[in-house]
């Protein structure tokens, strides 16, 4: 068996790793895929359906699916023609429509054979609809194999995941908090975001110990996994759990810990400004599922009076592992990020410049391949540098690429006092004295739109000891509504407040501060893509949002009355027996946290920062869906209306 370091790097192969080996592996028909072999790979057909798609696109590109002998990938409801010499491979949700949609392919004889993959595990009754109209179609033969998959949560990091994109109001906080939902409703949420975590940990090969907080989504949760996970390790002979899906000692020396947070426990840092790369671009542009979309503004000053105003261009960059400045810079602190990009670009010009000077030191502006081969010194630089231009393209292509998508955030920093927003909301978070008055950013037409005066406010009225007086409350309320804000989700704080009963010891965020740098000095000279003008150059330092903390106390085994009663479940016990006692009295290595009622890219980058600092350790961050400020002040909005 390999070293413990070994197994611990093995366990490292990150989810993002396991759920791309698993799509290859079902790609490739259900065999392993191996990297080298030679020969054409066979030609064959996707067909899945929006789940399927949004599983895949973080994962597989365009061009790997190629390699991978897919020719064409469609959507399981679109308009499809036959291919009759070509092998069908589906990957869709077992749902009703998706069934019969399927059934239809076989009776039109669609394709030469079909291997059926289904996201999340197929009921017996769904299966013998779909061998009946094999039958009926005289088709059993071309249905190849069906397979369950397992694979229904998506992978956007190595350590970060969530639940669904599509239909996500139905596993929302809105939908989990809503005061009118029946029980039945609240089953459904909750079976719904477990047959998600089911599917995650049978990717992962790894059965967890799980804790949670008391009273809260985030317990029911834990009881149905639990329960889940219990049976399926029961059933011996189909447990999913044992045999070659776990790989040599992976985790077999120890088990992951399971956090399960309920997205009440911590209300303000959803609303956050915030001042790293990755959560400010969620936060301010249009990203998701690692993909942002950007307007690009064309001129307006040269178009005549009166003209229509010219359309605007849209276009979409991947922010993908492969980039490597997004992969080192996305958790930066803004600036930084702007610094760097310049720094790159200036970079990028000199080995521009480079090969353009060998260029014509040597009369080489355009002569053929011959000459160029007579000159001998020379012409090894000059190989080396016209060797390096594809590297030098792409590498090109990502400054673009950043260039644009950090001059579109800082537009909105710029317009939207960003800087002035984070760095007072920090001061409230951190219980630090006040600078200015509340009112007076909220009266400052100047400062923000109406949203982002109502997340600070939020941000102030969660975080508050005590609760404003009435009289406060109602000038803040002018001040608020008079700066065009609406205040149903204030509404809807209020209830949440008296009802959690939280006022008396409100969620807290650490007592250190921002350290404004003075502005910034070298991005600042003029040469610089960016114009920083007046943009405060806010350094981050490391502090523990709650979520962060639960863990900390969890994963250490630390006693803090914060988490002491949480409970604890671990399935591969034959007798579950509630307490919140842990049997495990060792600091575990690996842990995953899991938001139910939705996170965010903040709580994402705090947990990162924090196990930085921890040799040898694993965290991956999950969470029923992906929502910014924008999207969960909705969701308030709706909770808070009358």
């Amino acid at each position: 068996m390999a070293s413990a370091a070994a197994a611990t790097a093995a366990a490292a192969a990150s989810i993002r790793e396991r759920q791309t080996v698993a799509l290859k592996r079902m790609l490739n028909f259900n065999v392993p895929h191996i990297k080298n072999s030679t020969g054409e790979p066979v030609w064959k057909v996707l067909i899945y359906d929006r789940f399927g798609q949004d599983i895949i696109s973080p994962l597989l590109s365009v061009k790997e699916l190629r390699d991978m002998g897919i020719t064409l990938h469609l959507l399981l409801h679109s308009d499809r023609d036959p291919i009759p010499d070509v092998p069908a491979v589906y990957f869709v949700m077992p749902t009703e429509e998706n069934i019969d949609r399927m059934c239809q392919d076989l009776r039109n004889q669609l394709y030469e054979s079909y291997y059926l993959n289904f996201i999340s595990a197929i009921s017996r009754s769904k299966l013998e609809d779909i061998a009946n109209a094999a039958l009926a179609a005289s088709a059993v033969t071309q249905v190849a194999k069906v397979f369950d998959q397992y694979l229904n949560f998506i992978t956007l990091e190595d350590d970060m995941f969530v639940l669904c994109n599509q239909n996500k109001e139905l596993v929302s906080y809105r939908a989990i908090n809503r005061p009118d939902i029946t029980d039945t409703e609240m089953e459904t949420v909750m079976d719904t975001i477990v047959d998600s975590l089911f599917c995650f940990f049978v990717t992962l090969g790894a059965v967890p110990i799980i804790r949670c907080s008391r009273g809260t989504a985030a317990e029911m949760v834990a009881v149905k996994l639990d329960k889940k996970l219990r049976e399926n390790l029961r059933d011996a002979r189909n447990s999913l759990f044992t045999g070659d899906t776990l790989g040599a000692g992976q985790f077999s020396f120890q088990r992951p810990l399971l956090v399960l947070v309920d997205r009440n426990i911590d209300l303000a840092t959803p609303l956050h400004h915030t001042w790293t790369y990755q959560a400010l671009v969620h936060d301010v542009l249009d990203f998701h599922l690692n993909r942002v979309n950007l307007e690009e503004s064309s001129g307006v000053e040269n178009s005549p009076a009166g003209a229509r105003p010219k359309r605007k261009n849209k276009k979409s960059y991947d922010l993908t592992p492969v980039d490597k400045f997004w992969q080192k810079h996305k958790g930066s602190p803004f600036p930084e990020v702007a610094e760097s990009v310049q720094q790159e670009l200036e970079s990028y010009r000199a080995q521009e410049d480079e090969v353009k000077r060998l260029k014509s030191i040597m009369g080489l502006e355009g002569e053929d391949e011959g000459a160029i081969s007579m000159l001998s010194d020379n012409t090894a630089k000059l190989t080396s540098a016209v060797s390096s231009l594809p590297e030098l393209l792409e590498k090109k292509r990502l400054i673009d690429l950043h260039t644009n998508v950090a001059t579109a955030v800082l537009e909105h920093i710029k317009a939207r006092k960003l800087d002035v927003y984070f760095e007072y909301e920090e001061k409230i978070m951190s219980k630090t004295t006040l600078d200015k008055s509340l009112l007076d950013i909220i009266s400052d037409p100047d400062a923000g739109t109406p949203e982002d005066k109502m997340r600070l406010f939020l941000i102030y009225y969660i975080s508050t000891q005590q609760a404003p007086s009435e009289a406060d409350l109602e000038q803040y309320k002018k001040a608020l509504t008079d700066a065009g804000c609406n205040l149903n989700p204030l509404q809807y704080i209020k209830q949440w407040k008296a009802f959690t009963k939280m006022a008396s010891a409100p969620a807290s965020y650490g007592s250190t501060t921002t350290k404004p740098m003075g502005l910034l000095s070298r991005v600042m000279n003029t040469g610089s893509q960016f114009v920083m003008e007046g943009v405060k150059n806010l350094v981050l330092k490391q502090q523990n949002l709650p979520v962060t903390r639960i863990l900390d106390n969890l994963m250490e085994m630390k006693s803090n009355p914060e988490t002491d009663d949480y409970r604890y479940f671990d399935p591969k016990m034959l007798r579950g027996n509630d307490s919140s006692v842990p049997r495990n009295k060792n600091p575990f290595q690996e842990a995953i946290v899991f938001v139910v009622g939705g996170g965010n890219y903040i709580e994402y980058q705090n947990l990162v920062d924090y196990i930085k600092g921890k040799q040898g350790k694993h965290i991956l961050y999950g969470c029923s869906e992906l929502f910014n400020a924008t999207q969960f002040i909705k969701q308030l909005s709706q909770l808070g209306q009358k």
